[in-house]
Protein backbone atom coordinates (compact mmCIF):
# COMPACT_ATOMS: atom_id res chain seq x y z
CA UNK A 1 0.00 0.00 0.00
CA UNK A 2 1.50 3.33 -1.02
CA UNK A 3 1.60 6.44 1.15
CA UNK A 4 -1.17 8.17 -0.77
CA UNK A 5 -3.67 5.44 0.13
CA UNK A 6 -2.87 5.37 3.83
CA UNK A 7 -5.68 6.62 6.04
CA UNK A 8 -5.24 9.87 7.92
CA UNK A 9 -4.04 9.11 11.47
CA UNK A 10 -6.84 9.44 14.05
CA UNK A 11 -7.10 12.85 15.64
CA UNK A 12 -5.98 12.99 19.23
CA UNK A 13 -8.28 14.27 21.94
CA UNK A 14 -6.14 17.38 22.29
CA UNK A 15 -6.24 18.22 18.59
CA UNK A 16 -9.99 17.63 18.45
CA UNK A 17 -10.45 20.14 21.26
CA UNK A 18 -8.42 22.61 19.25
CA UNK A 19 -10.77 22.00 16.32
CA UNK A 20 -13.59 22.96 18.68
CA UNK A 21 -12.17 26.48 18.74
CA UNK A 22 -12.19 26.49 14.94
CA UNK A 23 -15.83 25.42 15.08
CA UNK A 24 -16.73 28.37 17.29
CA UNK A 25 -14.97 30.71 14.87
CA UNK A 26 -16.94 29.24 11.94
CA UNK A 27 -20.25 29.74 13.77
CA UNK A 28 -19.23 33.30 14.63
CA UNK A 29 -18.41 33.93 10.95
CA UNK A 30 -21.83 32.61 9.95
CA UNK A 31 -23.49 34.94 12.46
CA UNK A 32 -21.38 37.85 11.18
CA UNK A 33 -22.34 37.09 7.59
CA UNK A 34 -25.99 36.91 8.60
CA UNK A 35 -25.74 40.25 10.39
CA UNK A 36 -24.15 41.77 7.30
CA UNK A 37 -27.03 40.43 5.19
CA UNK A 38 -29.58 41.82 7.66
CA UNK A 39 -28.19 45.32 8.13
CA UNK A 40 -27.39 46.01 4.47
CA UNK A 41 -31.06 45.64 3.56
CA UNK A 42 -33.11 43.36 1.30
CA UNK A 43 -30.92 43.57 -1.79
CA UNK A 44 -28.63 40.52 -2.29
CA UNK A 45 -24.88 40.76 -2.74
CA UNK A 46 -23.58 41.35 -6.25
CA UNK A 47 -22.05 37.86 -6.31
CA UNK A 48 -25.43 36.43 -5.30
CA UNK A 49 -27.15 38.12 -8.22
CA UNK A 50 -24.42 37.07 -10.64
CA UNK A 51 -24.52 33.43 -9.51
CA UNK A 52 -28.32 33.31 -9.58
CA UNK A 53 -28.43 34.72 -13.10
CA UNK A 54 -26.08 32.00 -14.35
CA UNK A 55 -29.00 29.59 -13.99
CA UNK A 56 -31.79 32.04 -14.85
CA UNK A 57 -32.36 30.52 -18.29
CA UNK A 58 -34.30 27.29 -18.79
CA UNK A 59 -32.65 24.68 -16.53
CA UNK A 60 -30.96 21.66 -18.08
CA UNK A 61 -33.03 18.55 -17.42
CA UNK A 62 -30.18 16.35 -16.06
CA UNK A 63 -29.00 19.06 -13.66
CA UNK A 64 -32.56 19.88 -12.63
CA UNK A 65 -33.25 16.22 -11.88
CA UNK A 66 -30.04 15.97 -9.88
CA UNK A 67 -30.89 19.12 -7.92
CA UNK A 68 -34.38 17.82 -7.14
CA UNK A 69 -32.94 14.54 -5.84
CA UNK A 70 -30.51 16.49 -3.64
CA UNK A 71 -33.45 18.58 -2.45
CA UNK A 72 -35.12 15.43 -1.13
CA UNK A 73 -31.95 13.88 0.28
CA UNK A 74 -30.85 17.00 2.10
CA UNK A 75 -34.08 18.07 3.74
CA UNK A 76 -37.46 17.17 5.14
CA UNK A 77 -37.91 13.70 6.68
CA UNK A 78 -34.68 12.36 5.16
CA UNK A 79 -32.41 14.92 6.78
CA UNK A 80 -34.41 15.43 9.97
CA UNK A 81 -35.09 11.79 10.82
CA UNK A 82 -33.81 9.07 8.49
CA UNK A 83 -30.16 10.10 8.15
CA UNK A 84 -29.49 11.07 11.80
CA UNK A 85 -31.30 8.07 13.28
CA UNK A 86 -30.05 5.63 10.65
CA UNK A 87 -26.48 6.88 10.91
CA UNK A 88 -26.52 6.77 14.69
CA UNK A 89 -27.94 3.24 14.65
CA UNK A 90 -25.23 2.10 12.22
CA UNK A 91 -22.51 3.58 14.43
CA UNK A 92 -24.05 1.96 17.51
CA UNK A 93 -24.07 -1.45 15.82
CA UNK A 94 -20.40 -0.93 14.91
CA UNK A 95 -19.64 -0.53 18.61
CA UNK A 96 -19.22 3.25 18.43
CA UNK A 97 -21.83 4.22 21.00
CA UNK A 98 -20.43 7.64 21.81
CA UNK A 99 -19.89 8.42 18.14
CA UNK A 100 -23.55 7.57 17.55
CA UNK A 101 -24.61 10.05 20.23
CA UNK A 102 -22.17 12.61 18.82
CA UNK A 103 -23.75 12.32 15.36
CA UNK A 104 -27.28 12.71 16.73
CA UNK A 105 -26.32 15.68 18.90
CA UNK A 106 -24.44 17.43 16.09
CA UNK A 107 -27.37 16.96 13.70
CA UNK A 108 -29.82 18.42 16.21
CA UNK A 109 -27.53 21.32 17.13
CA UNK A 110 -26.93 22.20 13.48
CA UNK A 111 -30.67 22.16 12.71
CA UNK A 112 -31.48 24.31 15.74
CA UNK A 113 -28.77 26.84 14.88
CA UNK A 114 -30.07 27.08 11.33
CA UNK A 115 -33.61 27.79 12.49
CA UNK A 116 -32.46 30.38 15.02
CA UNK A 117 -30.48 32.23 12.36
CA UNK A 118 -33.30 31.95 9.80
CA UNK A 119 -35.77 33.57 12.17
CA UNK A 120 -33.24 36.12 13.38
CA UNK A 121 -32.27 37.46 9.98
CA UNK A 122 -35.42 36.63 7.96
CA UNK A 123 -33.80 36.93 4.55
CA UNK A 124 -36.07 36.59 1.53
CA UNK A 125 -35.39 33.76 -0.90
CA UNK A 126 -34.83 34.34 -4.64
CA UNK A 127 -38.11 35.09 -6.42
CA UNK A 128 -37.53 32.42 -9.08
CA UNK A 129 -37.37 29.53 -6.57
CA UNK A 130 -38.35 26.18 -8.13
CA UNK A 131 -39.27 24.23 -4.97
CA UNK A 132 -41.30 24.75 -1.83
CA UNK A 133 -39.23 25.82 1.17
CA UNK A 134 -39.67 27.05 4.72
CA UNK A 135 -39.21 30.55 6.13
CA UNK A 136 -35.89 32.33 5.75
CA UNK A 137 -33.18 32.01 3.14
CA UNK A 138 -30.12 32.50 5.34
CA UNK A 139 -28.51 30.11 6.10
CA UNK A 140 -29.16 27.09 3.88
CA UNK A 141 -30.37 24.23 6.06
CA UNK A 142 -29.63 21.64 3.37
CA UNK A 143 -26.02 22.80 3.09
CA UNK A 144 -25.64 22.97 6.87
CA UNK A 145 -26.89 19.40 7.15
CA UNK A 146 -24.48 18.25 4.44
CA UNK A 147 -21.56 19.95 6.21
CA UNK A 148 -22.49 18.38 9.54
CA UNK A 149 -22.59 14.90 8.02
CA UNK A 150 -19.30 15.45 6.20
CA UNK A 151 -17.43 16.71 9.26
CA UNK A 152 -18.79 14.02 11.58
CA UNK A 153 -17.89 11.31 9.07
CA UNK A 154 -14.40 12.76 8.65
CA UNK A 155 -13.83 12.77 12.42
CA UNK A 156 -15.28 9.35 13.16
CA UNK A 157 -13.66 7.72 10.11
CA UNK A 158 -10.45 9.74 9.58
CA UNK A 159 -9.67 8.65 6.03
CA UNK A 160 -8.61 11.01 3.27
CA UNK A 161 -11.25 9.44 0.99
CA UNK A 162 -14.03 10.00 3.52
CA UNK A 163 -13.01 13.63 3.82
CA UNK A 164 -12.81 14.14 0.08
CA UNK A 165 -16.24 12.57 -0.36
CA UNK A 166 -17.58 14.79 2.42
CA UNK A 167 -16.21 17.92 0.78
CA UNK A 168 -17.75 16.91 -2.54
CA UNK A 169 -21.10 16.30 -0.81
CA UNK A 170 -21.10 19.83 0.63
CA UNK A 171 -20.25 21.43 -2.72
CA UNK A 172 -22.86 19.43 -4.63
CA UNK A 173 -25.54 20.22 -2.08
CA UNK A 174 -24.71 23.93 -2.16
CA UNK A 175 -24.79 23.88 -5.97
CA UNK A 176 -28.16 22.13 -6.03
CA UNK A 177 -29.70 24.72 -3.69
CA UNK A 178 -28.63 27.60 -5.90
CA UNK A 179 -29.54 25.75 -9.09
CA UNK A 180 -33.09 25.46 -7.78
CA UNK A 181 -32.97 29.16 -6.81
CA UNK A 182 -33.89 28.08 -3.28
CA UNK A 183 -30.96 30.06 -1.87
CA UNK A 184 -28.51 32.79 -2.68
CA UNK A 185 -24.87 31.71 -2.92
CA UNK A 186 -24.07 33.46 0.37
CA UNK A 187 -26.83 31.41 2.05
CA UNK A 188 -25.00 28.21 1.19
CA UNK A 189 -21.72 29.62 2.50
CA UNK A 190 -23.46 30.49 5.77
CA UNK A 191 -24.99 27.02 5.93
CA UNK A 192 -21.65 25.32 5.42
CA UNK A 193 -20.11 27.44 8.18
CA UNK A 194 -22.93 26.62 10.62
CA UNK A 195 -22.98 22.90 9.89
CA UNK A 196 -19.23 22.47 10.01
CA UNK A 197 -18.94 24.65 13.10
CA UNK A 198 -21.55 22.69 15.03
CA UNK A 199 -19.91 19.37 14.12
CA UNK A 200 -16.44 20.58 15.13
CA UNK A 201 -17.56 22.06 18.44
CA UNK A 202 -19.42 18.92 19.43
CA UNK A 203 -16.56 16.79 18.13
CA UNK A 204 -14.42 18.50 20.74
CA UNK A 205 -17.08 18.01 23.44
CA UNK A 206 -17.35 14.30 22.69
CA UNK A 207 -13.63 13.72 22.03
CA UNK A 208 -12.87 12.11 25.39
CA UNK A 209 -15.99 9.94 25.30
CA UNK A 210 -15.37 8.85 21.72
CA UNK A 211 -11.87 7.82 22.71
CA UNK A 212 -13.53 5.11 24.82
CA UNK A 213 -15.01 3.67 21.63
CA UNK A 214 -11.53 3.43 20.15
CA UNK A 215 -10.19 1.84 23.34
CA UNK A 216 -12.91 -0.81 23.24
CA UNK A 217 -12.23 -1.50 19.57
CA UNK A 218 -8.51 -1.91 20.28
CA UNK A 219 -9.29 -4.23 23.20
CA UNK A 220 -11.53 -6.40 21.03
CA UNK A 221 -8.83 -6.68 18.39
CA UNK A 222 -6.27 -7.61 21.05
CA UNK A 223 -8.51 -10.37 22.37
CA UNK A 224 -9.15 -11.74 18.90
CA UNK A 225 -5.47 -11.90 17.97
CA UNK A 226 -4.56 -14.91 20.21
CA UNK A 227 -7.63 -16.79 18.96
CA UNK A 228 -6.69 -16.19 15.35
CA UNK A 229 -3.11 -17.33 15.97
CA UNK A 230 -4.15 -20.49 17.83
CA UNK A 231 -3.95 -23.59 15.56
CA UNK A 232 -7.24 -25.32 14.94
CA UNK A 233 -7.81 -28.80 16.36
CA UNK A 234 -7.11 -31.71 13.99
Amino acid sequence: MDADSDPVPPLTVRSERAWGIVGLVLIALACGLGAWVYFRGPSPFAIDVWWNQLFAAAPLEPLLSFALVMNELGGYVTAILIVPVGGALALFLLGRRWSALYFLTASIASAVLVQVLKHTFGRARPEDILVLSDYGSFPSGHTANAATIAIVAGIVFPSIWVRLAGGAWIVLMAFSRTYLHAHWLSDTIGGALVGAGAALVLGAVFSHLRARDEDRATLRQTRRAPDAARPSAP
